[in-house]
């Protein structure tokens, strides 16, 4: 779902080098059909012309804060009422401390004092200005009014120090903005959610796993942080980047999985079982590199159960929520349901992962929900951050419901 399409949403942009990221974020904030309007302070003037922030937003850009009184329009008042979302950026400490101080002498700070929205600012700054006594105590005043930081990234800056003060990328500013039109309805629960493959050691150099990517459980996560819940994602070993949640746990095998879940499960409200650690460990693990032998030789290795998470925690879950994940090749639904009993779940999410385009490692998945009245859902191909929140829409009925 998109979550930016008709938002209006009110871009001021300050005087400092990171300027050139807000041109990209606009250009996907159009992208996604969101309507932008550019408040431009003299100063950002000075490192990109009116011009090319009109190309992107197709809009006209705003500088002077009485051009259109011949038209009865006080431009201020009318740009103050125009947004879903007020962000500035890249907000320099300038404009910090006269928004914080409430000076109004240009049209970017009038309609911040003006406006009845909380404005979002992403700071953009050297790293001995953003550390300043004034600054912090200027962001600290901001924050205590309700008003919105997208924190800034430490590394190499435009004056050549290294330390914070980078303004966040445009992909984290669109992020937090789809962030801001998400409805809340996990706050104050707590999910944790498993993903990602395990890995078994065979000897020092090789190792056992299997395909899965992490893919499913990391948009779940992702999906969930967004509604407001507290979110402990813990992963087996994974190659794609990781959401920002509450808490992050990384493990390497099966064991390591079953512990951390385990240990956090009490304080749990949701359990989400998206991992797909492995079900089987060798019975000895050399210390050395196994050798081939001879050439018609073959390799035998004796092979022990691991744990089975989801049935030990299933078995004494209580009144918390559990949902198991069902990656099948054939016979799909009925081995969902077989699960479902077994370990204890609310709800399974089946797919048949021999299918190109809903396996692993790719970005769409098309799943069943089975739940535990016997009922079927099948949903049809999705995204997996839309087939994320069709999971987390069944989870928070469920805790509305407990």
């Amino acid at each position: 779902m998109n979550k930016l399409k008709g938002k209006n949403i009110l871009i001021g942009v300050t005087g400092g080098i990171a300027i050139y990221k807000v041109l990209d974020l606009i250009s996907r904030l159009i992208k996604a059909e969101a309507n932008v309007k550019v408040i431009m302070t003299d100063a950002a003037m000075k490192f990109v012309t009116p011009l090319t922030f009109e190309t992107i937003s197709k809009n006209e850009v705003y500088n002077e804060i009485f051009k259109n009184t011949i038209n009865h329009k006080v431009e201020h008042i009318e740009l103050s009422k125009f947004p879903d979302a007020f962000l500035i950026a890249p907000a320099t400490g300038n404009t910090m401390a006269k928004i914080a101080n409430g000076i109004a002498d240009n049209l970017l700070t009038s309609v911040a004092l003006a406006t009845q929205k909380k404005i979002i600012f992403a700071p953009a700054m050297n790293t001995n200005m953003l550390n300043n006594y004034h600054t912090q105590e200027n962001m600290k005043k901001l924050k205590e009014l309700g008003h919105y930081f997208v924190e800034s990234d430490y590394g190499l800056l435009a004056c050549g120090d290294i330390g914070s003060g980078r303004m966040a990328e445009p992909l984290q500013l669109l992020e937090y903005l789809n962030d801001y039109f998400t409805e809340k309805d996990l706050l104050g629960k707590k999910l944790t959610i498993t993903a990602g493959p395990t890995e078994q050691k065979l000897d020092p150099v090789r190792y056992m796993t299997n395909r899965s990517t992490g893919k499913m459980g990391y948009a779940i996560a992702k999906e969930a942080k967004s509604r407001g819940a507290y979110v402990r994602l813990i992963s087996g070993p994974t190659a794609i980047e990781v959401p920002i949640v509450d808490e992050f746990i990384r493990i390497e095998t099966t064991e390591d999985m079953y512990n951390a879940v385990e240990k956090v499960f009490d304080d749990t409200d949701c359990l989400i079982k998206s991992a797909a650690p492995l079900d089987y460990k060798p019975v000895n693990v050399s210390d050395i590199k196994i050798k081939k032998g001879s050439s018609d030789s073959n390799l035998v290795l004796e092979f022990e159960r691991t744990i089975d998470i989801a049935e030990t925690i299933g078995s004494k879950k209580g009144n918390k929520i559990m949902v198991g994940f069902a990656a099948e090749t054939n016979d799909v639904i009925n081995y969902a349901k077989d699960k479902m009993i077994r370990k204890n779940f609310d709800f399974v999410v089946a797919n048949d992962v021999s299918q190109s385009d809903a396996g692993f490692g790719v970005d769409t998945n098309r799943v069943s929900i089975v739940d535990n009245g016997g009922n079927v859902e099948e949903l049809p191909l999705m995204t997996k951050n839309e087939v994320a929140n069709k999971i987390l829409d069944r989870v928070e009925q469920l805790l509305k419901a407990r």
